[in-house]
């Protein structure tokens, strides 16, 4: 296949510090949750909220999160499983579900805030244009591990693909949507609407409810990046789980954000009492 330009993949994944080797996909999951603490703890401030209240939600978060992930994923694939429960607790291996994530990052976020007394709308508010941003920092791990791509594809920023990481139907093919950097991509503009456009627009929508807000803009994109992705998946009646579910959680964030933006917003703080900057 001819190529007139492409996005070469790293020839590394890791990095050697002394006795052991850095992964830098997990170097890349780490600066994400960093960037993302950052931000979501000075707009918590900026609401009221005491400091390092954020930090100390993250050792429920991603426990909780990580424990989500792994039985979406399992759930969703349990054929692979078979026989080998043994493999289910074995995350290093491989196969965590953002789903799944989300929903138990949040259920360990509001046990967190609940015990803690906090404001749980103000956190969900401050958390809105962090996570999106900590999760387009993530998706370049992708890109030192050759994964998270997509289809065969010419265009100029096509991502070359060494043959050992090539699905077995598209081993001929040396180019492929970079799907992960799609998404990077989609996250940041996300979280550019949320802090800048969205406060404006949704002028009724009480603090918190900016939350619905972000899972609506990251399952559009997430929707028809999942159109573009090569790698082998579940169907329901012909289309990928992970589509599905993108389809529900749509309906379940516009029915919300609908609903909470023609309510009466007397007496209830709304997004655009906040400065909506990131620092």
């Amino acid at each position: 296949m001819s190529m007139i330009a492409a996005i070469p993949s790293p020839s590394f994944n890791s990095l050697p510090l002394g006795p052991f080797n850095l992964r830098l996909y997990g170097l890349a999951i780490a600066a994400g949750v960093l960037v993302a603490v950052w931000i979501a703890e000075r707009r918590y401030q900026a609401l009221g909220g005491q400091p390092g209240v954020v930090q100390r939600m993250v050792g429920w978060v991603i426990p909780s999160g990580i424990v989500g992930a792994r039985l979406y994923h399992v759930l969703t694939d349990f054929d692979r499983f078979d026989g080998n429960l043994a493999a289910i607790p074995q995350v290093w291996k491989g196969g965590l579900g953002i789903w799944g994530g989300v929903i138990g990052g949040t259920i360990g976020a509001l046990i967190f805030l609940k015990k803690e007394g906090e404001d749980i709308p103000g956190m969900f508010h401050a958390t809105a244009a962090a996570i999106p941003i900590a999760q387009a920092i993530g998706r370049l791990g992708n890109w030192f591990n050759q994964e998270v791509f997509g289809r065969p594809s010419e265009l100029p920023w096509a991502l070359e693909i060494e043959l050992s990481h090539r699905p077995e139907r598209y081993l001929n093919f040396a180019t492929f949507h970079p799907t992960f950097l799609y998404e990077a991509i989609w996250n940041l503009c996300v979280a550019v609407f949320i802090v800048f456009v969205a406060p404006k627009m949704f002028i009724t929508l009480r603090i918190g409810y900016m939350w619905a807000v972000y899972v609506l803009g990251y399952t559009l994109g997430r929707l028809w990046i999942e159109l573009l992705r090569s790698d082998d998946a579940n169907e329901i009646f012909g289309l990928r789980i992970n589509i599905w579910t993108c389809l529900i959680v749509i309906s379940i964030s516009c029915g919300t954000i609908i609903y909470q933006a023609t309510k009466d917003p007397k007496g209830h703080r709304n997004p655009s009492d906040v400065v909506p900057h990131l620092d």
